[in-house]
């Protein structure tokens, strides 16, 4: 069971971490449509490195931010997060890859097979957690600029890039908590032997039941009561 365990969680914690680099890269973080006649009909969309347009005659424009100091605090910080997540994810697959059971790597010792494993559990569930803050950050402020009635810029809406990038995030963290949990089964049933408890039958006992000693027999007393004193005569 913990076999099955260890590598399910390893694989949904590597699609997971897949699905954040498509995130990552996806130009649909927050859209916004600006309404008008067929030409002037417009689609504006943002990530965190550039910000692009295009119009319904299909002409697509893209420009990237040029300076990062000029940007907002929390997209700096959202640009961290996302790749502090990436590399996260990146080491947890490298030591997923040397703890599981099924791998060859350290095989003749377990237990380093097993703290391996547990910390690429560790570090999934850290690129999972630095993925849901990252994405649900950037949505908050998409949101509180969007209901805000004195906010004069551009109001922008949450992009289906958000939506993947929650789903990447919650797969790392439960493939992360599989492998930590996983790894918690072997080592209680490496070190019991068996998985129940084993009891000792009953009425079974610890060493072979000996027979009571024989009494010592003289051999005169023997001799002198299989044959009567007239025999010596």
């Amino acid at each position: 069971m913990s076999l099955l365990l260890e590598t399910v969680g390893f694989f949904l914690a590597t699609i997971g971490w897949g699905m954040l680099a498509v995130t990552l890269f996806n130009s649909y973080w927050r859209v916004s449509t600006v309404s008008g006649n067929v030409i002037t009909t417009s689609t504006i969309f943002e990530n965190l490195w550039q910000s692009c347009a295009t119009d319904s005659t299909g002409v697509y424009n893209c420009w990237e931010f040029q300076s990062l100091l000029e940007l907002p605090g929390y997209l700096q910080a959202s640009r961290a997060l996302m790749i502090s997540a990436l590399v996260l994810g990146f080491l947890g697959i490298l030591c997923g890859m040397l703890g599981l059971q099924c791998t060859k790597v350290a095989e003749e010792n377990p237990n380093v097979k097993a703290k391996m494993a547990v910390v690429a559990g560790c570090l999934f569930v850290l690129a999972g957690i630095c993925g849901m803050v990252t994405l649900s950050w950037y949505a908050s402020n998409i949101t509180r600029d969007f209901f805000n009635p004195l906010f004069v810029g551009t109001k922008y809406e949450i992009g289906p890039a958000l939506y993947l990038g929650w789903s990447a995030s919650l797969l790392v963290i439960i493939g992360g908590g599989c492998l930590f949990s996983s790894c918690k089964t072997h080592s209680s049933l490496q070190d019991t032997g068996y998985p129940f408890p084993y009891k000792t039958p009953k009425g079974a006992t610890s060493a072979p039941a000996t027979s009571p000693p024989r009494p010592r027999i003289d051999s005169n007393a023997s001799s002198v009561g299989k044959y009567g004193k007239n025999a010596y005569v």
